[in-house]
């Protein structure tokens, strides 16, 4: 076995993330090497033409690189990070509840990753909502009924791969059920194959059937099928995923630098370690680089595959055929399909996602409260409120952005006064749900704008849940406030309802 050829092998299944707007040296000296590709993240971007020029590098220096980007729209965006994306996620998609609009996000976002010369989007998430507990999916699926899921995930793929850009299915087996986050622990399903079947695994078969290009594994632990979590595990993807499913397309990790299978975060050791055993597993495009990104990582883990294969304990077939797989994915795509415009299309999802509950008449003069929580490691930070939304569309509206730990004078402002108080994922916070009574005690009127999932009612007179914290949903929720105010003002100058002729 030539060491030169493995490793090109080696480098070709690895699709690591790097830091910059533009590649740096070592990425470009790998890609000529045979690296696999990349993974783009938020801190790589600054706006559409960039991120065209940056992949015109990178494909400068090989053809088929893979070019892969974790885009689901809502809340998890990598191209609107620095604005929040103007596309509903898909809990907002599920709630919805239209097919075509499903299709119609997928063929927009696929347009758009297409013209920036993406090939691999890291969505959408096959994930069901099941429990109100867990900490990392939440508004990434597109809801609890595995059979509507399924329909949108299809949906949603079949738009996605119309514009040329690969889908990717997620987290095999289902993350949805889990109360912990893989990025820090490792999770653990407790269910039985005929539970699987019955309920996480009818969103992937779905996806399969509907043509998904590659399936991303989840770093959890089916209990059925050993120990080892998923991404792992040769039970999870050669029995169920590749065997029992039925799938014959790419299997990509999810990042192998999560705690879940790398044992802490920043570990090279645990990084190469990962990477040999999900290949020994049936895995075969590695992604690494979300929390690790330099070259150095990359050279311990292609050393180790190499030796790996050296000493006889991973075959160079199985590397050959994870090496194949990877560079399926690396088919720039044609682009020009037509699409819908993104802020028509957005706004559309977002007022037929909107929910509203005893929504009062409301003045002019409101307060309206954001309240801040740390965003989810899978969304970073991105831009989220309803205050300037309501700015704008109310002028005299006070506008404040608090913690739950500072809330400062936020009680004795509200004292006598109409309030809109808006929260993520309220119920998973309790000093956020202290404050939410603390509104409702100190308040005249209290509405309570949830973007996350929808939770227990709090007590408030009103309520909206948008499923979702894209700038369209918030926007969608800011025109059902505005008019209400409308109402309350018409019935404060005409108290009998009656309308002049």
């Amino acid at each position: 076995m030539a060491t030169s050829r493995l490793h090109a092998l080696a480098e070709a299944v690895l699709l690591p993330g790097f830091a910059g707007t533009s590649a740096p040296d070592w990425v470009l000296a790998r890609l000529a090497e045979g690296l696999g590709g990349v993974v783009l993240f938020g801190r790589n971007i600054v706006d559409d033409e960039q991120v065209a020029a940056l992949t015109a590098q990178l494909r400068a220096e090989r053809g088929d690189v893979v070019i892969g980007i974790d885009e689901e729209g809502g809340d998890v965006t990598r191209l609107d990070a620095a604005t929040g994306s103007t596309l509903p996620g898909p809990l907002a998609l599920g709630a919805a509840g239209d097919l075509g609009l499903t299709a119609e996000v997928g063929t927009a976002l696929g347009a758009r990753l297409a013209a920036c010369g993406v090939t691999l989007d890291l969505a959408p998430c096959a994930d069901l909502t099941l429990t109100l507990d867990d900490p990392i999916i939440g508004v990434r699926a597109f809801g609890a009924d595995p059979y509507a899921t399924a329909a949108h995930v299809a949906a949603y793929v079949r738009g996605m791969q119309s514009a040329g850009v690969a889908a990717c299915a997620k987290h095999f087996p289902g993350h949805g059920a889990s109360t912990s986050d893989s990025h820090f622990t490792l999770p653990v399903l407790p269910r039985t194959p005929e539970e699987l079947d019955a309920v996480e695994l009818v969103p992937f078969r779905a996806a399969i059937a509907a043509g998904v290009r590659s399936v991303m594994t989840g770093h959890l632990v089916v209990p059925e099928w050993g120990d080892d979590p998923a991404t792992v595990n040769p039970t999870a993807i050669l029995d169920v995923l590749r065997g029992q499913l039925g799938f014959t397309g790419a299997v990509v990790t999810d990042a192998l630098e999560m705690g879940a299978v790398a044992g802490h975060l920043g570990n090279a050791a645990g990084l190469a370690d990962a990477a040999v055993r999900s290949l020994r597993a049936g895995a075969d495009a590695l992604c690494i680089g979300g929390e690790i990104a330099d070259a150095d990582a990359v050279a311990v883990i292609v050393e180790r595959i190499v030796a790996e294969v050296v000493a006889g304990t991973l075959s160079e077939q199985r590397l050959a055929e994870a090496a194949e797989r990877t560079r399926s994915l690396g088919v720039a795509p044609a682009g020009g399909v037509a699409a819908r415009d993104e802020v028509e299309l957005g706004m559309a999802v977002a007022r037929k996602a909107t929910r509203t509950t005893h929504l009062p008449a409301l003045s002019q003069e409101l307060v309206v409260v954001d309240v801040e929580v740390e965003p989810t490691i899978a969304a970073g930070p991105v831009p989220w409120g309803l205050g300037p939304h309501l700015v704008e569309l109310l002028p005299g509206t006070r506008a404040l952005r608090v913690t739950a730990a500072e809330p400062g004078g936020l009680f004795e402002l509200a004292r006598g006064r109409e309030v809109v108080v808006t929260t993520r994922d309220a119920h998973r916070h309790p000093a956020v749900l202290e404050l939410v009574a603390g509104l409702v005690r100190a308040a005249t009127a209290v509405v309570h704008v949830e973007t996350g999932t929808a939770g227990p009612d709090l007590g408030a007179l009103g309520r909206i849940d948008t499923f979702g914290g894209s700038r369209s949903s918030l926007r969608a929720a800011a025109e059902v406030i505005s008019a209400a105010a409308v109402s309350g003002r018409a019935r404060h100058t005409n108290p009998t309802g009656l309308t002049d002729r």
